[in-house]
């Protein structure tokens, strides 16, 4: 099992039951977002009756704390913002729907403490996450055995659709962000098109960084590139004190590029070793959705004459594309202010797709929305950006092919999403912005 650098000392927080989001304060107990403690409740039945008060009942289990706190906070405030809405519309069911917010603190051990916890304590019947790979490797293999649906807006690794092709996940996996596969082709098409022939990897290793090594190695030698370290990778451990020598090791044999593949905390540090080194000179570096942060740029730092390290350097994010997206944001902007951070739109569309199956299923149990999530997210019904609508026409007894804030969301056999790519760079003033696109295609 791959680590990631963080304690190995669980502690799990939970928030009493309350309620969230001050901009609705109304009588109306579905127009509020109902955040569940840890108090057993019993486990909702296929055949409890609609409207008898066994509601939908939710959990998240995302990064607030850790390696990747910094993308995981923001994600972790879509989900109760999407419960809001989907409460202040009629609920699912007939019934308001609960979240149990959990933080797996960037860990695979916290993650299935977390998970178990929501499982057979909290009993809720699906999960938004993890966001590491490595984290919801460790939850998936208790949510399945609990039949607990788990989507993940983040995790990316190949090795998920390989266990989804031999049965693993049994249909209670998906996510809506697509996996490194896509990813690894789009920045391999990205280098081609900068024209950079030779280029080295170095990846945190974990789930994560070693899946997308590896298929951009395939994928860049097909389209007749050269990766100069293919036989000797650089994998960084992100417990090591300091990453010098990985550094050295990644720059040498004059690449042109040098593709890392990191998460923000110990990636920052690395990077900065291979400033400080002085082997970043002429080397373009090319990065990926795991450091995407508008605080990325600052930690790892600036030169002694002020100019960011990181000026210049390029990357790619699965993009945010769909028809919901403009609504998404201007929501977030009036309930939170500012705009949402990276894979804040897969964590909506996560809980969306939750809610709306269960609503399908006429059952608010991972195993009714289990057999419904490809229905709703790819099927051949009216389709549909508002949740609220989309709930509407299915207690009518429609169909609906539901178009989300993070793309068409067309969850395929594996739980896949095809997705597109954002490309990105860091400018003179630190700032990230997008400057292209990319398809897997």
């Amino acid at each position: 099992m791959p680590r990631i650098n963080i304690a190995l000392a669980l502690s799990v927080s939970t928030i009493a039951t309350g309620f969230l989001l001050a901009g609705c304060q109304g009588s109306n107990p579905r127009e509020k977002t109902i955040i569940s403690g840890s108090t057993p409740t019993p486990a909702p039945s296929p055949t409890t009756p609609i409207g008898s008060g066994e509601g939908l009942k939710i959990g998240s289990l995302l990064p607030s704390t850790g390696d990747l706190a910094s993308i995981g906070q923001e994600m972790a405030g879509s989900v109760p913002l999407l419960v809001e809405t989907v409460n202040a519309c009629g609920g699912v069911n007939g019934e308001p729907v609960t979240l149990v917010p959990v933080d797996d603190q960037t860990d695979p051990k916290a993650g299935a403490a977390g998970m178990t916890k929501l499982a057979t304590l909290d009993k809720v019947a699906g999960v938004v996450g993890s966001f590491a790979s490595s984290v919801s490797t460790a939850a998936v293999s208790v949510a399945v055995p609990n039949k607990v649906v788990l989507i993940s807006p983040g995790s990316t690794s190949p090795v998920f659709t390989t266990k989804a092709q031999k049965g693993d996940f049994k249909g209670f996996w998906a996510r809506t962000a697509p996996p490194d596969t896509y990813q690894a082709l789009a920045l391999a098409q990205l280098a081609k098109k900068k024209g950079y022939k030779r280029v080295s990897t170095v990846v945190i290793n974990n789930d994560y960084g070693v899946g997308l090594e590896k298929a951009f190695v395939e994928t860049f030698e097909k389209l007749g590139g050269t990766v100069v370290n293919k036989s000797n990778p650089v994998r960084y451990d992100p417990k090591a004190g300091t990453f010098d020598t990985e550094a050295t090791a990644a720059f040498a044999g004059k690449p042109e590029a040098v593709l890392a593949v990191m998460y923000a905390e110990t990636g920052s540090l690395f990077l900065k070793a291979a400033y400080q080194q002085g082997v970043t000179k002429g080397v373009q570096i090319l990065l990926t959705d795991g450091v995407k942060s508008n605080s990325f740029p600052e930690q790892v730092g600036k030169s002694s004459d002020g100019k960011y390290l990181l000026s210049g350097a390029i990357g790619t994010v699965p993009g945010s594309n769909g028809k919901a997206l403009a609504a998404f944001n201007k929501l977030w902007q009036d309930k939170k202010g500012g705009s949402p951070g990276e894979y804040a739109p897969q964590a909506w569309d996560a809980a969306a797709l939750l809610a709306l199956a269960a609503q399908a299923a006429k059952q608010n149990t991972g195993v009714g929305i289990a057999s419904k999530i490809r229905e709703v997210g790819a099927g051949p019904g009216t389709e549909v950006t508002d949740v609220c609508e989309g709930l509407k026409l299915l207690k009518e007894g429609k169909k609906i092919n539901y178009q989300g804030a993070s793309g068409d969301v067309d969850v395929d056999a594996n739980g896949d999403v095809l997705g597109t790519y954002d490309v990105w760079t860091v400018g003179d003033d630190g700032k990230i912005k997008v400057i292209d696109k990319v398809s897997p295609k």
